[in-house]
């Protein structure tokens, strides 16, 4: 029985693993995080085939791990098919589509995504307490910003850009004449 708790744990802690790992392959190809999590897939791994070598008796700690197993060779399959798309240099990053029903908004896509990247970094610089908006929600402020602008004081074209006030990034707008 204390065999069974121990082994219970080490499959919580596996899928713990697996689920962090996760995370970090995302942030990985969103572009967030630099580096490949080679290190923490190469513990995964070898953690998987300590388990692997171990004669399971149990049928549902046996289904648990193997069902584990698989999982984590399904990632890795796919990691490894978007790692060698980055390398070849033809894998494009998946953000939250914007409105691009019309070409003026094609044509402001990139510049909010390259904004909304700066305000990801400028709080990751300040370190401020509150999580950054999703893209999404991100872009529909932009746009009623846009259009309140505007409209208030009769101007084309808006630009804004993203400064750090009081240890806190706050967005700036600009009309352009």
């Amino acid at each position: 029985m204390q065999e069974k708790k121990i082994f219970l744990a080490k499959m919580d802690g596996l899928a713990k693993a697996l689920r962090d790992l996760e995370v970090l392959y995302e942030r990985y190809f969103s572009g967030e995080e630099k580096r490949e999590p080679l290190p923490q897939r190469a513990a995964l791994e070898q953690s998987l085939r300590q388990l692997a070598n171990r004669r399971i008796i149990q049928t549902d700690l046996r289904f648990r791990y193997e069902t584990l197993a698989a999982r984590y060779h399904s990632y890795a399959t796919y990691w490894n098919r978007i790692t060698r798309l980055i390398d070849e240099g033809r894998y494009q990053r998946q953000l939250v589509r914007l409105n691009t029903s019309s070409p003026k908004a094609a044509e402001s896509a990139a510049p909010e995504e390259k904004l909304y990247a700066d305000l990801l970094d400028a709080h990751r610089h300040c370190a401020s307490g509150g999580a950054p908006p999703d893209l999404e929600r991100f872009a529909a402020f932009l746009t009623k910003q846009k259009e309140a602008i505007r409209s208030r004081y009769g101007v084309t074209e808006v630009e804004f850009r993203v400064v750090i006030e009081d240890g806190r990034p706050k967005i700036k707008a600009r009309t352009k004449a």
